[in-house]
Parts: C-alpha cells; structure tokens; sequence
C-alpha cells in the first residue's frame, strides 16, 4: 500500500534528526477519521498529538483510514493508537485483524482510548486484543465530574500519581474475561459500583494500555488523564523509559 506513507500526516518529525541512534523517538501511529457523531475526532486528534509530544520521546504521525492498518509497514510503528470507532466492517478488515494481531504478539505497543472499546465489534479476538469492549447495551453517566481512583501506584504508568478529579463521561458498559491489571476506577453514579478507568496486560510478547477516559479535547485535557494517557504510551513501547522528561503536571 504505497498510498500509506503518502496518507501519513507527520506532526513532528523535525525533533527527531537531532537525537541519537539510541534516542530515537518512539514512533506513535494514531489511527482515527470514524466515530460515534458525539465524538469529533477533529477536535480530540491534535489535542492528544500536543500532549504526547510536549514529551520529547514521542514522534506522532495521524492517518484518518482505519484501512490503513493493513499495510505491512505497520511494522516499523512502535505503538499503535487506536482512536476510532466504525459501525460497518472495515473494507480491509480481514487484513487489520491479522495484522493488529501480529504486531501485538511480536512485540508492538498497542494503545484503545475511550470509544475505540467499541471498535471492530463483530471480531471476537478484539475483546482480548484490547482486554474490554463496549457491551453494545450500557453507555456511560452523564457527563460530569467524577473522581479516577488509582489503584496500582507501584505500576510504571501510574507509579507516583494521586486519584484525581476529571470532567468526562464514566463508561459503564466494558465487558470481556482477559485477566488485566487494573490501574485506575471510578465510581458510577448509575449503577453504584466501580468501573475500569485504565489498565494494562501483555498480548504476545506486546504491550496494551487501554483506558475508557477521553471523551473530548476538554476531557483528555485533563492533567491526571492527560498523563494517564502519556504514560500509558510510553509504556506501550516496552523498551523505551517510561519518564524521560517531566510529567505535564509538573514544572518544566
């Protein structure tokens, strides 16, 4: 697929001549360009670029065709983002499957945030791959403050970090029985119980982080989302540092 590279939007490159061999940036394919309408993956695509490259160990580039994904050069990414959700089969489909599944297990870093739960829902192996997706029944509260408990501090994502407040809508519909380690939870105010916030497991020799937050430019813009989902990438990566520069929440 030649048009791959072509369709690739590069957000930072220039950061990356300057570094070493051993300082490569790690390289983050953000797939998006299909969502639920409430959902304007316009708005929160840029937002979630700025915010991992205020890291310099990110180099984030954008396609906006989930098809994309079944090129080979898939391969050369070091994490994926997933960051869409599509109602029909993709007309690539059989080849994202094989392909997403094949990067997990040689070793690629694979991020889902927020609606993508609900993504390639009639692919059974998705629900492990990811370790939760949506029901296709129960949605969220409404939107509104709530309160990300975290949970494993001594987990490299969220080693250090506090509960924190957000503004965002609190899932209550994930659904799968893949063993995860569970980083973070909110209580609902609908069903009266906690839901997975973020959490993180091994696919193969791969890497996932998945977190349910993230529902607009103002949510992800969240400090303790916002680091959530930068730390959760890094780690992702498997053999990069996790902390290579200050957290968005602390001075520069």
């Amino acid at each position: 697929m030649r048009f791959f590279v072509m369709t690739l939007v590069a957000v930072t490159a220039m950061a990356a001549v300057a570094l070493s061999d051993d300082k490569k940036p790690i390289q983050v394919l953000l797939v998006t360009g299909v969502d639920h309408p409430s959902h304007d993956w316009t708005k929160t695509t840029p937002t979630i670029c700025e915010l991992l490259e205020k890291d310099e160990q990110f180099a984030v580039r954008v396609v906006k065709d989930p098809n994309l994904l079944a090129s080979p050069e898939l391969f050369d990414i070091d994490v994926v983002f997933l960051h869409f959700r599509n109602d029909k089969p993709l007309a690539e489909q059989q080849q994202v499957q094989a392909n997403l599944t094949e990067f997990a297990e040689r070793g690629g870093g694979l991020v889902a945030m927020h609606f993508a739960c609900g993504a390639l829902g009639d692919w059974p192996e998705y629900r492990n791959l990811v370790g939760r997706v949506w029901d296709g029944e129960n949605t969220h509260d409404p939107r509104g403050p709530f309160t990300v408990e975290i949970t494993k501090d001594e987990h490299p994502i969220t080693r250090g970090m506090s509960d924190f407040q957000t503004d965002d809508e609190l899932y209550i519909g994930l659904v799968g029985e893949r063993s995860v380690e569970l980083l973070a939870f909110a209580r609902s105010k609908v069903t009266g119980r906690d839901h997975p916030m973020a959490f993180a497991f091994q696919y193969g020799k791969g890497r996932v982080f998945h977190t349910s937050l993230g529902h607009d430019d103002r949510a992800i813009r969240s400090p303790g989302t916002a680091e959530l989902i930068r730390r959760g990438c890094a780690w992702a990566a498997n053999d990069r540092s996790l902390l290579t520069g200050k957290s968005p929440q602390e001075p520069r």
